[in-house]
């Protein structure tokens, strides 16, 4: 069962904030690359970037918009007039870049936020949310607006640490928020499932949950390449690499989950250290 499919009379696209705690890990560069695999698979599917101060996916994508979300944010235009086609047809609602009033949302700013994303997920089935890094107010109040917050890490202890830390704040936040961890630019399967071990065992003893496992990227130097082309590695010309794979089964985990009685995506408590039964299939 698709994720659309959970509630026949949804008005709205399903909501993943991509987030992490510490920057560095290819967030933004996993965001583009799975809203492009989810769109090849026939859904539609949009990037709204919520690093409202710092935004770069319209940089990552070579794109030159016009106005950003700063502007439909101080009342000055509606979300269809910022929205750019970025590539698979993927929607791009590009945010600002050096713009320190955006770096603190009032309530006015965050009322017109919700009416944004309400408006902006109108006609797609899934809207990927890239957040700011690290754990601000604004990053943990957009996590709160997402149907899915989806952790990513690398094999970098200060990394693993803050991912921990993240979840720990979402889930005080929120302990009903479903949350998956990506594993990147690991450079074995092994090294995903020891990192997601670490932080698995970790929710499990400290905070009494459990946190699903959505796979590892494998480390592929295309991805820097596709990076400096602003161009996403899926559309490039030698995707065959590695990490390819790897994300074409991240987006297919996501789009596959099935709906339980805690609504989308739900986390199943497990013995920590034990396999996920749904853990998404190694990719060589």
């Amino acid at each position: 069962m698709s994720l659309t499919a959970i509630d026949g009379h949804r008005a709205r696209a399903t909501r993943i904030a991509v987030t992490s705690g510490k920057g560095g890990v290819g967030k933004t560069s996993l965001t583009i690359n799975l809203a492009v695999a989810m769109a090849r698979l026939g859904h539609r599917v949009g990037i709204l970037d919520a690093d409202f101060a710092l935004g770069n996916i319209d940089v990552m994508l070579g794109l030159t918009p016009e106005a950003h979300l700063g502007a439909v944010l101080d009342g000055l235009c509606g979300v269809a007039d910022i929205t750019l086609e970025g590539p698979s047809g993927v929607r791009i609602i590009p945010a600002g870049s050096g713009v320190r009033a955006l770096a603190a949302l009032d309530d006015e700013r965050w009322m017109r936020l919700i009416a944004a994303l309400d408006e902006a997920g109108r006609d797609l089935d899934f809207l990927l949310i890239d957040t700011a890094t690290g754990i601000s107010d604004n990053v943990l109040d957009v996590i709160r607006l997402a149907d899915y917050a989806l952790v990513v890490t690398s094999y970098d202890p200060a990394a693993v640490v803050d991912a921990y830390a993240l979840i720990k704040l979402v889930t005080a936040a929120d302990r009903a928020k479903p949350i998956g961890v990506v594993v990147n630019s690991a450079r074995n399967p092994e090294e995903g499932d020891i990192v997601f071990r670490q932080i698995s065992m970790a929710t499990d003893r400290f905070l009494g949950r459990t946190v699903r496992y959505d796979g590892h990227v494998l480390e592929d130097r295309r991805v820097r390449d596709a990076v400096c082309a602003q161009a996403p590695l899926l559309l490039a010309s030698e995707a065959t690499g590695p990490a390819t794979g790897c994300i074409r089964r991240v987006a297919t985990r996501l789009l596959s989950a099935r709906p339980g009685p805690g609504g989308p995506w739900p986390a199943p408590k497990q013995v920590a250290g034990t396999p996920d039964p749904m853990e998404a299939p190694r990719c060589a």
